[in-house]
């Protein structure tokens, strides 16, 4: 049997025998046969800065003024950045990777024989004690969140991520069912992320796919709003082609065109002071505001933007280089250039929200090895972005989900990729489960104690999800309403929470709030 296991490449694609043939490109991502690329909404023009405030300086005082009297922001909604990890094709999430247990939490274990649906033989059981060392070696609590020791998800965010930034983080898991293999999941959350307030500077939302949702999976109907609708890019040069600051940049120097546009928009503000003024609001007055607006905006836009190489991730030494979170190198896989698209739009607040496809996590190849290999790139991924927002300085809310999960039968994949854990067998929606992790630049987020052991909800002893554990742990309408809830209480905002969505499936007040993991790290008002 161990000589026949041959770990895929993470690019390769899934087929079986046992699948219908891929029609929509849903179905290609899914099974590996297409990438997910990053992608943006650029409904306005702002910054895209590791540190934007270091190019505001250059714009005079009394223009900086009109550009705030015409509406033209500088800092975003200031709410928490939040970027979703959608895994098209029903990755394992529970247990082999983030540890699941019973009512209890975490550390209330499941029997061996449920941990082996899971993945994990009777001999990396969380439970076990080793005799030598009398610790819990298969518990790793880097994250807070309690992360299986060989989590190819946890050592590839602890590869990307410092120990200063994982120092600062915590998070939660949640049990629940979804369908397998299907984009018909409503499992996106990022509308009601911007129904609860967030926004960003250049973009609403954004997303890997020209999808309604930006991902894989749906977004709940009831969320839905076409006028933030993700839009994509699939290179980080099509980032950089969002700005364009018009022929006078290239004919004079940057210094030069803003002072240009800085006159003209005295001038044009000069004339407009000289007219009659009267308490009426014309016609004329809206096209007196439009121009100086337009003039502002122009100027405001060249000050910013003059040299476009500085929207591009890849210049970013944050990012990409000897420094960079990824190397020259790493930077050709596209996996890793659209996360460092996402993550430079969302962690310096130039979007408000977005959503990275992965595709290919309909693992179940009759090995261990293939998924292994693309659970460590996605961690890579997930710790990149946590390593960004621990650079800039600013929170991180960052989530993770997939269209069903898979199980194992018992056997064992021996091979180097392998590790010697369970072979994915098959689908098999019970072992399903979402999580999320809450950068704080500020410390380790404070847990409010109601949800026990960072768990909201809970396994049953034999490794199925307990569908009566929690609101969201049978329906992924309530699963992305409890994601909001807990992102709308790390600004204070929980009690808004009804207003926002007033036809939430959420129950009452106390409910809710045994659902409700952190504290507050963000004092802020809904927009």
């Amino acid at each position: 049997m161990k000589n026949k296991m041959t770990t895929l490449d993470p690019n390769a694609p899934l087929l079986y025998a046992d699948h219908a043939r891929p029609k929509s490109r849903r179905d290609f991502i899914r099974q590996g046969l297409m990438t997910g690329a990053a992608g943006v909404l650029g409904p306005g023009l702002m910054g895209m800065f590791a540190n934007p405030q270091a190019a505001y300086g250059a714009l005079s005082s009394d223009i900086a003024t009109l550009r705030d009297a015409c509406g033209i922001t500088v800092q975003g909604a200031g709410k928490i950045p939040f970027i979703c990890f959608d895994l098209a094709g029903g990755a394992n999430i529970a247990g082999s990777n983030v540890l699941v247990g019973q009512q209890g939490g975490q550390e209330d274990f499941i029997s061996t024989a449920g941990y082996n649906k899971m993945g994990l033989p009777g001999d990396m059981v969380p439970s076990i004690t080793n005799p030598d060392t009398n610790l819990n070696d298969f518990i790793d609590a880097t994250m807070g969140l309690l992360f299986h020791t060989d989590s190819a998800f946890g050592r590839g965010i602890r590869e990307k991520a410092s120990a200063a930034a994982l120092a600062n983080v915590d998070g939660a898991v949640i049990p629940a069912r979804s369908e397998n293999d299907t984009g018909n999941n409503p499992h996106n959350p990022m509308y009601g992320i911007w129904r609860a307030g967030s926004d960003g500077e250049l973009l609403t939302l954004i997303g890997s796919r020209s999808s309604e949702s930006g991902g894989n999976s749906m977004a709940p109907s009831m969320m839905i709003d076409g006028s933030v609708r993700p839009t994509k890019v699939d290179r980080p040069s099509d980032v950089t082609g969002l700005v364009d600051t018009g022929k006078l940049v290239g004919l004079l120097q940057q210094e030069d065109v803003v002072a240009v546009m800085e006159s003209i928009s005295r001038v044009s503000e000069q004339k407009m002071a000289n007219q009659a003024i009267n308490t009426t609001v014309t016609r004329e007055d809206v096209i007196r505001d439009l121009i100086r607006c337009g003039y502002v905006k122009s100027a405001d836009l060249a000050d910013r933007y003059g040299d476009p190489t500085t929207l591009n991730p890849e210049g970013d030494p944050d990012i990409v280089g000897p420094a960079g979170i990824f190397s020259s190198a790493e930077f050709s896989d596209g996996e890793f250039r659209k996360t460092a698209s996402v993550m430079k739009l969302v962690v310096n607040g130039f979007a408000g929200a977005g959503t990275v496809t992965m595709g290919g996590f309909d693992y179940h190849t009759g090995d261990r090895s293939t998924g292994e290999v693309r659970d460590l790139r996605a961690g890579r991924c997930m710790g990149a972005c946590i390593e960004y927002a621990h650079r800039v300085g600013v929170p991180l809310f960052l989530y993770v989900f997939s269209d069903g999960s898979v199980a194992s039968n018992g056997m064992i994949d021996e091979s180097v990729d392998g590790r010697g854990k369970g072979v994915w067998t098959g689908d098999n929606s019970s072992t399903a489960a979402s999580f999320f992790l809450v950068y704080n630049p500020g410390g380790r987020p404070a847990m409010t104690g109601a949800a026990p052991g960072r768990q909201i909800g809970w396994f049953r002893a034999d490794g199925s999800v307990e569908t009566a554990s929690s609101p969201a742990a049978n329906n992924p309408n309530l699963l992305v309403e409890t994601v909001v809830l807990n992102y709308m209480a790390l600004h204070g905002e929980q009690s808004q929470f009804t207003t926002a969505f007033p036809s939430h499936g959420l129950g009452g007040a106390s409910l809710r709030d045994s659902i409700t993991v952190f504290d507050a790290i963000v004092n802020g008002t809904m927009s």
